[in-house]
């Protein structure tokens, strides 16, 4: 293995991953202020997340509402809070080379790509003992993951769909690090079962046998790579899970050559595994409500069989059993089986509720991990079936090889083309924004508790993206249910303190429920706006769009000033092209002249 076209592959991907970040300083060009641009709206809360572990605050922090873990004011467990192992590994060096929440946020999503691209570089060569298949079938599995999504660029470009989303599984840096950990996970545990060659004898093609120690290296490393993605990302680390257990079936059903010590090592591998669950479990018990509220847990036994990862998953599974039938591979050979295990778990993994009867927002493993765990099994399986093409190192195959390489790189940039641009207006008003951001963080300078200070931002956008580098909490972000610093009833309720601060009325809010997503998830949740995230999708009724209307206009009318100090706020700031009228908040709140940042006016106020 030459490790050069691995590290040709990571560079290529990690340029995709910085695509976003070129873009808006290619938009902003000198005016930028130094602000990351993010490639999905759920990024900020990430950062926000990442900019409190710099900060020192606690594991089970929430930076939209100040409430951190303390004695005596003991926390519940979020979805932060559990899967804490990528924020760590991205904040604690930015800590200490003092770098801030944007540039870690850049770094950390160049790095995953790299990392990424590596490893699944040396999964494939594992396969195909073939270099420039390694760097291609790398390419195209990762350049490749919303179009083995159904998703991304494809639906514009050959279609009349919506460019989005951007390079999925890079979503920073979650799941953009747990991807490096789980295929290094696989080609760990691939390594270890020293696959065979076609015909069942070890040859050169079969690539060298392992050594005790490298063998015992694998093995250890394989466990952590496996906790690290179980302390991430819940649908990657289960994808994993389901995958070596479907690897230990087929040993078991099959009995390769040499099962009984693979099944050793894979035993040996799933025990490892399995103490990381212990403390997780643990976790998992002391989560919050509003957790189980935001997740859309339903519970069903239907197969969901309409995806386009299973599709994938399909051919590739009678692509193999059809080489079979006709003797140009044996199934008892370990590449094969293999290949196999890759093109099962897709379909395992979105029709594990009809045992479990439990089905939890399948569309995650469409976009972040079974599309590529689909297209990483249509690579081993081409590996698989011209093997021996590969092995011989023809010039001819490896021209080939080079040239699916460029047509991955080619399809990558139209992927970052297409889908970044959507976000192009968001990042340069987050951009534009920074300067009031970073003023606020001076304001918090010597501050007993500037977690505890509260924000209103009227400009959605900016009170979305304001704790990832101010350290003051917001009186209500779009985000901000998916910690676990507030109930789900004080989340609603901040949300119609917004509501009232800015004047809207009854009315006002019933045009919103109709017709604004985002004032159905605040009042609502997830799953009410689209059936995209679950089985049990239902659309809003009028009827309860009258009676959340009437709740609103009871808050309103019994509005009080104990409720306008709760929570405090300290802050305001308007966007000045908004029109925005202050009047419902001035009756409560005393405003200074102001502070002009831009386009932005920063208002310190007093409770009257």
């Amino acid at each position: 293995m030459k490790l050069r076209f691995g590290v040709i592959a990571g560079i290529f991907l990690a340029i995709f991953c910085l695509y976003p970040q070129m873009k808006m300083l290619y938009l902003r060009g000198d005016a930028w202020n130094g602000h990351y641009a993010y490639n999905d709206i759920d990024e900020v809360a990430y950062a926000s997340y990442v900019r409190a572990l710099i900060d020192g605050r606690p594991r089970r922090n929430d930076p939209y509402s100040g409430v951190d873990d303390k004695p005596g004011e003991p926390q519940p467990e979020s979805l932060f809070s559990i899967q804490f192992a990528a924020p760590f590994l991205v904040a604690y060096p930015a800590r200490w080379l003092g770098v801030g929440a944007p540039w870690a946020m850049t770094i950390s999503g160049a790095a995953a790509g790299f990392l990424t691209a590596v490893a699944a570089f040396w999964l494939i060569f594992t396969f195909s003992r073939n270099n420039w298949f390694a760097l291609a079938g790398s390419l195209v599995v990762l350049a490749g993951g919303a179009v083995f999504a159904g998703e991304g660029a494809a639906l514009e470009v050959f279609f009349e769909g919506f460019s989005y989303p951007y390079f999925p599984g890079f979503r920073r840096y979650i799941p953009a690090m747990a991807m490096a950990a789980v295929f290094l996970f696989f080609a760990a545990v691939v390594r270890l079962l020293s696959p065979s060659s076609i015909n069942g004898d070890r040859d050169q093609a079969a690539g060298p046998e392992l050594s005790r120690k490298l063998r015992l290296v694998l093995i250890v490393a394989a466990a952590p790579a496996f906790s690290f993605c179980v302390f991430s990302y819940f649908y990657i680390w289960t994808t994993a899970a389901a995958w070596l257990g479907t690897l230990f079936v087929l040993w078991l059903v099959v009995r390769p050559a040499g099962f009984k010590s693979d099944l050793m090592i894979l035993a040996s591998i799933g025990v490892g595994c399995l103490l990381s669950m212990i403390p997780y479990a643990f976790l998992l018990s002391n989560r919050s409500q509003t957790m189980d509220d935001v997740q859309l847990l339903v519970h069903t036994h239907a197969p969901d069989i309409w995806r386009m990862p299973e599709y994938i998953s399909t051919v590739c599974i009678l692509l193999l059993v059809v080489a079979a039938a006709n003797k140009i591979v044996s199934v008892r050979d370990k590449k094969f089986l293999v290949a196999l295990s890759f093109s099962v778990v897709p379909l395992i993994v979105f029709n594990q509720q009809v045992v479990t009867g439990r089905s939890l927002q399948p569309i995650h493993y469409q976009v972040f991990v079974g599309n590529y765990v689909a297209g990483l099994g249509l690579v081993v399986s081409i590996a698989v079936l011209f093997g021996r093409l590969l092995w011989s190192r023809a010039r001819w195959m490896n021209a080939a090889s080079a040239a699916l390489a460029a047509v991955a790189v080619f399809w990558g940039l139209v992927e970052c083309h297409y889908t970044v641009r959507v976000l192009d207006e968001a990042n340069e008003e987050r951009d534009l924004a920074l300067p009031v951001a970073r003023r606020l963080e001076e304001l918090a300078t010597g501050e007993t508790d500037p977690h505890r200070q509260t924000i209103l931002a009227y400009d959605m956008i900016q009170s979305d993206d304001l704790p990832t580098v101010a350290p003051q909490n917001v009186l209500w972000a779009r985000h901000q249910h998916v910690f676990a610093g507030l109930s789900w009833q004080q989340s609603k309720e901040r949300y119609y303190q917004y509501l009232h601060y800015s004047n809207v009325d009854e009315k006002g809010l019933d045009w919103l429920l109709k017709n604004d997503f985002v004032s159905q998830i605040a009042l609502f949740g997830w799953g009410r706006h689209t059936d995209r995230l679950s089985f049990d999708a239902k659309p809003l009724t009028y009827g309860e769009i009258a009676q959340e209307v009437a709740r609103f206009k009871a808050f309103r009318e019994g509005f009080d000033r104990a409720q306008a100090a709760s929570p405090l706020i300290s802050y305001v700031v308007i966007n000045d092209e908004m029109n925005v009228d202050t009047s419902s908040l001035e009756r409560w709140y005393e405003m200074d002249a102001g502070e002009h940042i831009g386009k932005y006016t920063v208002h310190r106020v007093r409770l009257r």
